[in-house]
């Protein structure tokens, strides 16, 4: 049986492969967000984080029902520990996606590029950054799983 077809009845067998996702967002990212969350088989799994400046930017957005949403709301967060500043664009992202990874990514990650989990980072430079760096350094995921958008140019050394 063909493990990576994907169509309706094909997503319905319980031995169909369903790649994980890990996706990151801001708001300035929601369009490029939306476009890419299209593009993903309904039997896609993973996590996508989206970091905004006030709840008001908080919308539906169409997943995967295999796939869950965190909003992360800068205006309810503190920024660095002990300094009382608010929080910075990208920070609250960094945290929640480094977090989330150091729990959830496993040795699965250093497999063909084609298996594995799937790691799109579309927010803005700052985090998409650190999230970057701490993936390959701290984790050892090679850069070319890790995609970015090309506005970032060579983000990551490949």
């Amino acid at each position: 049986m063909d493990t990576t077809e994907h169509n309706a009845n094909a997503c319905r067998r319980s031995r169909h492969a369903r790649v994980q996702h890990l996706i990151t967002a801001d708001e300035s990212s929601l369009l490029d967000l939306e476009t890419l969350l299209a593009t993903l088989p309904l039997c896609s799994t993973g996590r996508v984080f989206i970091e905004v400046p006030d709840a008001s930017h908080i919308t539906d957005i169409a997943v995967p029902v295999r796939m869950v949403v965190t909003w992360l709301d800068r205006s309810a967060r503190s920024g660095e520990p002990g300094t009382g500043r608010m929080c910075a664009p990208g920070a609250a992202l960094t945290r929640a996606v480094t977090a989330w990874a150091d729990e959830m990514l496993c040795d699965e990650c250093d497999l063909a590029p084609t298996e594995g989990t799937r790691i799109h980072l579309l927010g803005g430079y700052l985090g998409t950054a650190d999230i970057a760096d701490h993936l390959t350094e701290r984790l050892g995921i090679a850069a070319e799983r890790i995609h970015v958008p090309e506005r970032f140019g060579q983000l990551l050394s490949r």
